[in-house]
């Protein structure tokens, strides 16, 4: 479920507070410390410290996110103040007002802290389907495979690598931010994921690869169209990747069929060149959509072992969900 459409005030809570990462005398103690606070605490500076490290934070009021979100969050904000406290804020009621009279949009920011400090922010689609793609959004499993990254940035230093269907960009964009690759290609194959893709590159301060002005200590970025049912093995063998990522794609039998076959062909380019490790990450909402994924990979020839699981510290996707990133072996 979108955070938008979540009435949970603990959710709402917890789910700012982490996209606006800023927060970090918030993230000293459990969030049921938090609600505990926010219900007994008669001292309305605790409001006023979320307030500024979440929608007054720089980055937030730079890269706003949705009107309907922020408006949710405040308003849950209020309704725990006004449980406990006869003084209305004022703080409080002018942001909820400045929400009330901004221009609803079909497009929003999140932005995530980085361990290093800086961060990554997304333009996104307000819906989960828009011009008929998933693509314009942030899943789940791009999350998982970016807080994994971030805690395996060997596998990515100095490396060439490729992401299948890299969606709105985020996990490319933290390994660039973060583990330092020689050159980073996002691939999709829809248009207007693609022109989103741009965006956010420039978004974030790195450059593609024909800007001149291109800054010498970021890696090589592309943005490639890539259609899995129609690229070949030549076309593959000229990215010459030595790590190839994918996240959230195995959606349906379809898809699964097809990134099998991108796989076959990557494999076929160790005839140019050494093999690609690959590493894909997905969220198991259906255990036969996973079944159908390794028995097709068994019957091209190839290998996979399953990362062992890491715990949640960074970003905000659900953590009742059973995710899981597979190695494969061309």
């Amino acid at each position: 479920m979108a955070p938008e459409e979540d009435a949970g005030t603990e959710l709402l809570l917890r789910s700012f507070e982490r996209r606006f990462l800023a927060a970090r005398a918030l993230r000293s103690f459990p969030w049921q410390s938090l609600e505990a606070k926010l219900r007994d605490s008669s001292d309305p500076e605790l409001l006023r410290d979320i307030l500024q490290k979440t929608v007054k934070h720089p980055v937030c009021v730079k890269h706003p996110p949705s009107v309907k979100y922020a408006r949710c969050f405040l308003s849950e904000l209020i309704k725990k103040h006004e449980a406990v406290h006869t003084e209305p804020l004022d703080e409080l009621y002018e942001a909820l007002a400045e929400t009330l009279l901004a221009k609803e949009s079909t497009q929003g920011h999140r932005s995530y802290l980085l361990p290093s400090g800086g961060s990554v922010t997304l333009s996104e689609s307000t819906a989960i389907i828009s011009h008929g793609t998933t693509g314009l959004v942030t899943w789940d499993a791009a999350l998982y495979l970016a807080e994994w990254a971030i805690e395996n940035p060997a596998a990515f230093t100095d490396r060439t690598v490729l992401e299948l269907g890299s969606g709105a960009g985020l996990t490319g964009l933290a390994i660039c931010k973060m583990c330092r690759p020689r050159a980073y290609i996002f691939s999709d194959c829809h248009s207007r994921v693609l022109e989103q893709l741009r965006g956010n590159v420039l978004l974030n301060g790195l450059s593609l690869e024909a800007d001149i002005t291109a800054n010498l200590d970021s890696p090589r970025v592309t943005v490639a169209q890539l259609d899995w049912d129609v690229t070949t093995v030549r076309q593959l063998s000229a990215f010459q990747p030595d790590v190839v990522i994918a996240a959230d794609v195995l959606y349906c039998p379809e898809a699964i069929m097809s990134l099998v076959g991108v796989l076959r062909r990557l494999a076929a380019c160790r005839e140019h060149q050494r093999a690609p490790e690959v590493y894909v990450a997905f969220t198991v909402r259906n255990p036969d959509t996973c079944q159908l994924f390794t028995t097709e990979l068994g019957r091209a020839g190839i290998t996979w072992e399953a990362e062992p699981r890491h715990d949640q510290k960074l970003f905000p996707y659900e953590e009742h969900l059973e995710m899981a990133i597979l190695n494969l072996t061309l």
